[in-house]
């Protein structure tokens, strides 16, 4: 933490929803382990993972307060702003209420179906000529897969259909 403050990095703690890990899931113990560290350690909160965990998210918001250092954007299906039951607007209007500032980081990532009902039968990037077999094959084995250009523009387009409207 002493050099990331040297150099003028800012340390966030950043809680994930319980099906990743165990170690802390929700705002306050966020929080907690910040005022451990440092008054200034801050939090990073997620869309995705507060509206798995928080009774209330937008509550979760406003006790982050100013420590809220970034804020990451993904609906509750880890789809693009906009595809998921994410109240966005009242998301921004809680942003505002604490005076946040920073970042929307965009950080969907869209489960991969590869089945005939896939909603999005473009997703999936059929000759990926990035990465070497053994690299694509790990990512398979885990669950994955590389997605097309086509769908990954999609998604930055949609989120930010969503999201400019409501932060200018």
């Amino acid at each position: 933490f002493t050099h990331a403050k040297k150099v003028g990095v800012k340390i966030a703690v950043e809680p994930l929803n319980r099906f990743e890990t165990y170690l802390f899931n929700r705002g306050a113990q966020a929080l907690a382990l910040a005022d451990a560290v440092s008054p200034e350690c801050g939090v990073c909160l997620d869309a995705y993972h507060i509206h798995m965990e928080e009774f209330n998210v937008y509550d979760a918001i406003r006790q982050a307060g100013k420590r809220l250092f970034d804020f990451h954007v993904a609906d509750n299906n880890r789809f693009a702003a906009g595809l998921g039951q994410i109240d966005w607007p009242r998301i921004v209007a809680t942003l505002r209420e604490i005076g946040y500032d920073g970042a929307l980081t965009n950080e969907f990532v869209a489960p991969v179906d590869r089945t005939p009902a896939a909603p999005y039968p473009d997703m999936v990037e059929r000759n990926p000529v990035d990465i070497s077999p053994e690299q694509l094959k790990f990512i398979q084995d885990h669950g994955s897969s590389v997605l097309t250009e086509k769908f990954y523009t999609d998604q930055m387009r949609i989120n930010a259909e969503t999201l400019l409207p409501l932060i200018k």
